[in-house]
C-alpha cells in the first residue's frame, strides 16, 4: 500500500469511472508542503526509493534516489537563505531539464517561496517583463550562451532582480556559482514551523494567451494534491514504476507529468533532456529510460508515425497519454497499429490539473478527449451560462468553484485549480464569476458524455454564418499521406469576413503544387462537410511552436490578420 498516497486518498482504487467520478475525494490538509509531505517523507521511508532516471542526447544516465532529493533540497534550501531568499521571495528557474529543476523546486517550496519556472527560448524583453511584472529577485539559470546574453542584457531594467545565478560549468563574472553555493551549504534543512499554509502562493506560470501580454497563472500548495488524478487515473503511473513525460520545465506540462501527482503515487520520474526534438533521439531515450508510463504532445505522435518502427520494441511502456493539443484519430490508429500502444487523451490548461480525460476505465472514441474528471463540476455552457445539449458547442466550465471573487487566500475545495491571475483581478473576474470559471476552450459531447473538443473560443472560425472548429479540419488533412502536420486558421477575406486556411508541412516525397492543393481542398470537402474546406492552402517548412511542442496557431493568425 502506498503509505503517502493514501494519507490524501482515502479510497484509491475504484470498478468503473461512474464509481470513480461519484466517489474520489482528496483531503487537503491547512498546511500542506509537498516538499517536507511527499519528497522528504518518501526519503524517511524509503530512502533508496528512485525518484528520477535522466538521460541526454549523449546517452548518459544518471539516477537519483529520494535520500538524495532531500539531501539535495536541504543544501538548496540553505544556499538560497544564505542569498537572502525568503518566505514570499520570487524566484525563477530556467534550468531546461537539468536535474537541478526538481533539486531547486523542491527547494523553493521548503522555504516558502514562489517558483516561476521559465523556458530557455526567452528573450531580452521577455526576461525584463516577467522579472518587473512578478517582483523577481533571484535568477537561476543554465549556462546557456544565448540565455546568458539575454540576461545579462536585461538585468539593468530588471528593478527587483537583486541575484542572477547559474547552473554549469560556464559561470561569467557577476553571476553567482549556484552549484558552488549548494555544495557548500550545510546538509540539514529543518521545516520551519508554520513556513507555509495549503493556500500560500507556491508557484506561478506564464501564459500567453491569443492577445495582450502574458497572463501570470498563480497556484498555491494544493496543486500538487489535484495531481494526483492526472498521474494515478489518467496517466496510470505504476508505483516504483518509471513514468516519462516529454517536455520542458519551462512548461504547465512539467507540472503535469515530471514531478507532483507521479512522486505522490510513487513513481519514479523520466528525464529526456534535449536541446531539440528529433524522432531518433526520443526513441534511443525511450529504451535506454524503458518507462512504465508515456506521455507526449501530439507533435511527437505526428512525427513518429512518420518513421520507421517496426524494429523497435515498446511492450514495457503500460499505458501511453497525449495532452497540451488535441490528437487526430489518424494519429491514434496508425501509433496502434505500429506500436500497439492506445494514446488516452487528456484536457486541461496551465490553471488547472487534468479537467477531462480517456480515464482507465473508459473505452477510447479517438479524438475525444474523454470523460471529466471528479471535483470540477464540468460542464458545457453556452453565452447565456445554460448547459448545452448532446451537439451543440459550449465553454468548458468549472461550476464547482464555490467563490465569485478567487485570490490568493481562496480556500483549496478543489485542488489543481488556481487562484487567480495574479496582479489582473480584471482579467480573472472576466473568466471567474458567478462562482464559476469559464476556461475559454470550446468542446461539444455526445450522448454516451464524451467531450469533443473545437478550439480556443478565438481560434473558431466564423465563415458565412458557419461556425468551423479548427481541430476537425486539421483532422482531416492528417488523414492524407502528403501531410506531416498541419494548423488551421482564420484568414481575412473581403466576402465572408473569414474564411479556412491550412498551413501545412508536407511529409518527406512530397512537394507543394496547385494539383496537390486542390488534392487537400477536395479531401476535406469528403471527410467532412464541403463549407470547412480550406480556401487557402500554404505549405511551409515547419509551424511555429512552443518548445513543448504546441502549434502557435495564434502566430500565424496574427501574421495573416496584419498582411490582410
Amino acid at each position: 500500500m502506498n503509505e503517502i498516497l493514501s494519507r490524501f486518498c482515502p479510497r484509491t482504487e475504484f470498478e468503473s469511472y461512474e464509481d470513480f467520478y461519484n466517489n474520489y475525494r482528496c483531503i487537503v490538509p491547512g498546511d500542506f508542503n509537498f516538499a517536507y509531505d511527499v519528497v522528504d517523507a518518501w526519503a524517511r521511508i524509503r530512502p533508496g526509493k528512485t525518484a528520477l532516471v535522466w538521460t541526454n542526447d549523449t546517452g548518459v544516465m544518471k539516477t537519483f534516489s529520494f535520500a538524495d532529493m532531500k539531501r539535495q533540497s536541504d543544501k538548496a534550501a540553505n544556499a538560497l537563505v544564505s542569498l537572502g531568499i525568503g518566505k514570499g521571495d520570487v524566484v525563477m528557474l530556467i534550468l531546461k531539464q537539468r536535474p537541478e529543476v526538481w533539486v531547486m523546486m523542491t527547494a523553493l517550496m521548503k522555504i516558502g517561496a514562489i517558483c516561476i519556472p521559465g523556458t530557455y527560448q526567452l528573450t531580452q524583453k521577455d526576461i525584463v517583463y516577467r522579472c518587473n511584472i512578478a517582483d523577481v529577485k533571484l535568477l537561476i539559470n543554465v549556462d546557456d550562451e544565448e540565455l546568458l546574453n539575454n540576461i545579462s542584457a536585461a538585468r539593468s531594467e530588471c528593478v527587483t532582480l537583486k541575484h542572477a545565478a547559474v547552473m554549469g560549468s560556464a559561470v561569467p563574472p557577476g553571476f553567482i556559482d549556484m552549484r558552488d553555493a549548494i555544495e557548500k551549504a550545510p546538509e540539514s534543512f529543518i521545516r520551519p514551523a508554520g513556513v507555509t499554509k495549503t493556500t500560500d502562493p507556491m508557484l506561478i506560470y506564464f501564459s500567453s494567451g491569443t492577445t495582450g501580454m502574458p497572463k501570470m497563472v498563480l497556484h498555491n500548495h494544493s496543486l500538487p494534491l489535484g495531481h494526483i488524478v492526472t498521474a494515478k487515473y489518467w496517466q496510470c503511473v505504476e508505483e516504483d514504476g518509471i513514468h516519462l513525460t516529454q517536455t520542458d520545465s519551462g512548461w504547465a506540462k512539467f507540472a503535469w507529468g515530471k514531478i507532483y501527482g507521479q512522486w505522490i503515487c510513487g513513481s519514479a520520474v523520466g528525464v529526456y533532456d534535449t536541446e531539440k526534438f528529433v524522432p531518433q533521439g526520443m526513441l534511443g531515450a525511450l529504451d535506454r529510460i524503458r518507462p512504465t508510463s508515456f506521455c507526449a504532445p501530439a507533435t511527437i505522435f505526428r512525427f513518429l508515425i512518420k518513421e520507421d518502427l517496426s524494429g523497435y520494441d515498446f511492450s514495457y511502456i503500460k499505458h501511453t497519454s497525449v495532452a497540451g493539443e488535441p490528437l487526430s484519430p489518424e494519429v491514434y490508429y496508425r501509433i496502434k497499429e505500429m506500436t500497439g500502444l492506445e494514446i488516452r487523451e487528456g484536457f486541461g490548461q496551465s490553471e488547472t490539473s487534468v479537467l477531462a480525460a480517456a480515464f482507465k476505465w473508459l473505452p477510447v472514441k479517438p479524438g475525444s478527449m474523454g470523460k471529466p474528471a471528479p471535483l470540477f463540476g464540468l460542464n458545457l455552457l453556452d453565452e447565456n451560462g445554460e448547459s448545452c445539449d448532446d451537439g451543440i458547442t459550449g465553454n468548458i466550465s468549472i461550476t464547482n468553484t464555490g467563490v465569485d471573487s478567487p485570490g490568493p487566500d481562496r480556500p483549496p475545495s478543489i485542488p489543481g485549480l488556481f487562484t487567480g491571475y495574479r496582479k489582473d483581478e480584471e482579467i480573472t473576474r472576466s473568466s471567474w464569476h458567478d462562482g464559476i470559471y469559464r476556461t475559454g476552450d470550446m468542446a461539444w459531447h455526445d450522448s454516451d458524455g464524451y467531450y469533443w473538443f473545437v478550439g480556443r473560443n478565438d481560434d473558431v472560425i466564423k465563415c458565412s454564418g458557419y461556425r468551423i472548429g479548427p481541430f476537425e479540419v486539421e483532422s482531416a488533412l492528417m488523414e492524407h499521406p502528403s501531410v506531416l502536420e498541419c494548423a488551421v486558421t482564420a484568414a481575412p477575406d473581403p466576402l465572408r469576413g473569414q474564411v479556412v486556411k491550412a498551413t501545412v508541412v508536407l511529409a518527406r516525397g512530397f512537394e507543394p503544387s496547385e494539383e496537390l492543393t486542390r488534392e487537400l481542398q477536395n479531401h476535406v470537402k469528403r471527410v467532412t462537410a464541403p463549407y470547412k474546406y480550406p480556401r487557402i492552402v500554404e505549405f511551409v517548412p515547419e509551424l511555429p511552436k512552443t518548445i513543448s511542442g504546441k502549434i502557435q496557431r495564434n502566430l500565424i493568425r496574427t501574421r495573416d490578420w496584419k498582411s490582410g
